[in-house]
C-alpha cells in the first residue's frame, strides 16, 4: 500500500505550483498524496489578474473528517501559509496526524531575492518560526533563511566568496536544528565553480553538510521551489539517501527548465516538468 502524504496548500488553475506540481511528482514517486487545500485559485498569484476563494475556514472540516476515518499519514507537508489564523489550523493538524512515525516537512514560503511577501506580518514570521521548530525537515530559500535566523540578507548574499557563502549558510542552519534529526535544505544559493555560475541546494544536518549543485539556466519560473519541495519529500517517503535527493531534485527541475520555453524574466506559466517525470521513478 501506498505511503500516505497529506499535503497542506494552495490549488492554482494556472501556474504549475503548489498542488498542481506536489500531486504529480509524489504520485509518479509511488505515494499517495492527500490534499489539503488553503485556497483555490483561478490562477497563481504571480498572474497579472486571479481569483482566490480562500479555504482556511474549511480546512477544519478536512482535519475533523480525517480524524473520523482514523487514517495515518506518513508525512505531512506544508506550503504556502497565507494568514495567521491558517497556521494555527495547521497547528492544530499537526496536534492530530502528527505522530512519532509521521515525518513533517515545512516549506516556508515567506519571500524571495531579499524582498518578504506582503501578507507576512510580524506574528505571522512568529508563528511560521514555531511550525519550522516542529518539522523534520525545512526547505528555505536563502531569503527565508534569513528571515527564520534573524540574519540581514544582503550581508549574506553579498558574500562573494563560494566558501565564505558556504559557511556562513551552513552556520545559519546548523543554529535553526535542536532536533538530532532535522534537515535543512538551503535552496537556490548561487556561487560559481571553475568560473561556471551554480545553482547550489545546501543540506545540513548534525553530522553532514551535503552541497548539491547544477548549472544555473536563464530565467525564473512560477512552481519549482514547490517541485524541489515535492521531491525531497518524495525521497524521504521513500527512504533514499540525503545526497540522492538532492541530485534527483535538481536534475528533475533542470530537465524541466530546459524543456520550458526559454524566459529573460520570470514566467508565470512554470516549468514543462511533465514530460521530465519519468526520472523520479524508483530506479
Amino acid at each position: 500500500m501506498a505511503k500516505k502524504i497529506a499535503v497542506i496548500n494552495d490549488l492554482s488553475g494556472f501556474g504549475k505550483c503548489s498542488l498542481t506540481a506536489a500531486i504529480p511528482v509524489l504520485s509518479v514517486m509511488g505515494l499517495q498524496p492527500c490534499p489539503l487545500p488553503t485556497a483555490i485559485l483561478s490562477a497563481q498569484t504571480g498572474y497579472p489578474s486571479y481569483y482566490c476563494d480562500d479555504y482556511t475556514d474549511r480546512m477544519e472540516n478536512f482535519r475533523i473528517e480525517w480524524e473520523k476515518m482514523k487514517v495515518h499519514f506518513d508525512g505531512i507537508y506544508t506550503g504556502f501559509v497565507a494568514s495567521e489564523q491558517q497556521i494555527r489550523t495547521i497547528f492544530r493538524f499537526l496536534d492530530t496526524f502528527y505522530r512519532e512515525d509521521t515525518f513533517l516537512l515545512v516549506d516556508p514560503v515567506m519571500g524571495d531575492d531579499g524582498d518578504v511577501y506582503d501578507m507576512f506580518t510580524e506574528e505571522l514570521c512568529r508563528l511560521m518560526k514555531q511550525l519550522v521548530e516542529k518539522a523534520d525537515i525545512v526547505t528555505p530559500n536563502l531569503t527565508e533563511l534569513c528571515l527564520l535566523a534573524d540574519t540581514d540578507y544582503e550581508q549574506i548574499s553579498g558574500i562573494n566568496d563560494k566558501d565564505k557563502l558556504l559557511e556562513s549558510v551552513t552556520q545559519m542552519a546548523k543554529n535553526m536544528i535542536n532536533k538530532d534529526d532535522k534537515i535543512i535544505i538551503v535552496t537556490g544559493i548561487h556561487y560559481k565553480e571553475d568560473g561556471v555560475a551554480m545553482m547550489g541546494n545546501l543540506a545540513v544536518t548534525r553530522e553532514e553538510v551535503v552541497l548539491s549543485g547544477v548549472p544555473k539556466l536563464g530565467g525564473s519560473y512560477s512552481g519549482t521551489g514547490d517541485l524541489f519541495a515535492s521531491v525531497v519529500t518524495g525521497g524521504i517517503a521513500r527512504g533514499d539517501k540525503l545526497n540522492g535527493i538532492l541530485k534527483e531534485a535538481g536534475a528533475f527541475l533542470s530537465a524541466s527548465m530546459e524543456a520550458s520555453p526559454d524566459t529573460d524574466g520570470y514566467n508565470p506559466d512554470g516549468v514543462e516538468f511533465e514530460q521530465c517525470l519519468g526520472m523520479l521513478l524508483k530506479k
